[in-house]
């Protein structure tokens, strides 16, 4: 069952959760219990993953799903590999990029798009996304051609890496790219509106594949087991430290789920670029959004990360509790460059600028004796714009298929609610 961040007496089940995706007080779902998965931890070097995802996302659909549907969800959702790649001495990259559209959002779009094909029947169910890159081309990859189902995907104006755009603008059918003049966080505050207008909702079925969506969010906790597996293969389960390339803090907050659930992470670090609304907030205890500012690690360009509210409620509102176990770090753009330059000479690993900034935030915080793992969220060849330039290297380093076949389709809308209203009129 899931319950509301701001009210107790919601009871909702998984289904209606994803469907609803926010509650009706407007909130986020939560998971009424969290349980510790002792058994599996115990026996984790001799599972597989998709055994991983499945008594991971077990453990919160209980019965609702049948455990042979449940089953064929995760085997659609976890087909490709997680490796753990050892960077220098102690260092680890765990790179979660080898989906379909190269980002670590794969699994939890995949996921929500096949658990609600499951459900939905004969009704039209329309999907309302904002996304700052990465979420958009997951979404769009794994909602395309779903039955019954519109996926409308608000990403802002010249904000997004074209790789990202291509990967949003080219799919065409039920998959509607809008571009918005204005940045991510209009984007979302579009969403929100559109979820708290309980005259349209009425009208119109709406649910989102934002984290901010229990079916998008819980899944990315099957990752944080899955590392533990491949530690524990290599004998580095102990002492582990993990940073987190942070911007709406989806991942971060799964991974920290994923302590409460029973893994011993020692360290967990939220690494943010130069919009540090929770680096500042975790030190001052002022929690205090500033205008968000355009970076090369453009995903985590985020003022005000929706699931920090649910990271809050893992630690029941304490803020002494909860900064005793985030750390958080802001890393500016010329560490974030600078980083990739020295991995790719001392090593020729090529990181993407979300996995530098994660690479930047962990070495503040690691010690000799500590395994440190930093989370690669997308492959590099997603930012050539930027890594291109940084690394003097060209597009085809990469032996990569894009595979962007048809002309970008885009619908632009201004920053107004009533425009995206009548857009998702439109196409209804």
């Amino acid at each position: 069952m899931f319950t509301s961040l701001k009210n107790c007496n919601v009871n909702d089940t998984f289904k209606n959760s994803i469907f609803n995706g926010l509650s009706v007080d407007g909130s986020l779902y939560f998971p009424r219990k969290i349980k510790t998965l002792d058994e599996l931890i115990q026996n984790i070097k001799e599972l597989s993953n998709q055994e991983i995802g499945f008594l991971v996302m077990k453990n919160f659909i209980n019965s609702e799903i049948p455990d042979k549907e449940l089953k064929k969800i995760i085997d659609q959702t976890i087909n490709f590999d997680f490796p753990l790649k050892q960077i220098e001495n102690n260092i680890f990259s765990f790179e979660l990029f080898h989906g379909p559209t190269l980002a670590f959002k794969d699994v939890g779009a995949s996921f929500l798009a096949n658990s609600l094909e499951y459900y939905t029947k004969d009704k039209v169910l329309n999907i309302l996304v904002a996304t700052s890159g990465d979420t958009g081309a997951a979404v769009a990859n794994s909602f395309f051609n779903k039955k019954n189902i519109n996926v409308i995907i608000l990403y802002p104006k010249n904000k997004i890496s074209s790789f990202q755009q291509k990967q949003i603008t080219t799919r065409g059918n039920n998959i509607y790219a809008v571009e918005l003049a204005g940045d991510f966080d209009a984007c979302q505050h579009l969403v929100k509106q559109a979820f708290n207008d309980k005259k349209l909702r009425k009208k119109i079925n709406i649910s989102s594949a934002n984290s901010i969506n229990v079916g998008r969010w819980l899944p990315q906790i099957i990752y944080y087991f899955i590392l533990h597996k491949e530690l524990k293969k290599i004998n580095k389960e102990k002492e582990v430290c993990i940073s987190i390339p942070s911007g709406n803090f989806g991942n971060i907050c799964a991974g920290l789920m994923s302590k409460k659930m029973g893994l011993n992470f020692k360290k967990i670090i939220a690494s943010t670029n130069i919009n540090d609304t929770i680096p500042r907030y975790l030190s001052s205890g002022v929690f205090d959004p500033k205008q968000t500012k355009r970076t090369i690690s453009n995903a985590m360009d985020v003022s005000i990360p929706n699931n920090f509210p649910r990271i809050e409620k893992i630690y029941d509102d304490n803020f002494k509790t909860l900064s005793k176990n985030l750390i958080s770090e802001m890393v500016d753009e010329f560490q974030t460059k600078d980083e990739i330059k020295k991995i790719f000479n001392n090593t020729k690993y090529i990181l993407d600028p979300h996995g530098a900034v994660g690479l930047v935030g962990l070495k503040r915080n690691l010690k000799d004796n500590e395994t440190g793992v930093f989370f690669e969220t997308a492959h590099p060849i997603k930012f050539m714009d930027t890594v291109g330039k940084i690394l003097k290297i060209r597009e085809d380093f990469f032996k990569i298929n894009l595979n962007f076949n048809n002309k970008e389709t885009i619908h632009k809308i201004k920053n107004d609610y009533n425009e995206l209203v009548n857009f998702i009129n439109l196409i209804n």
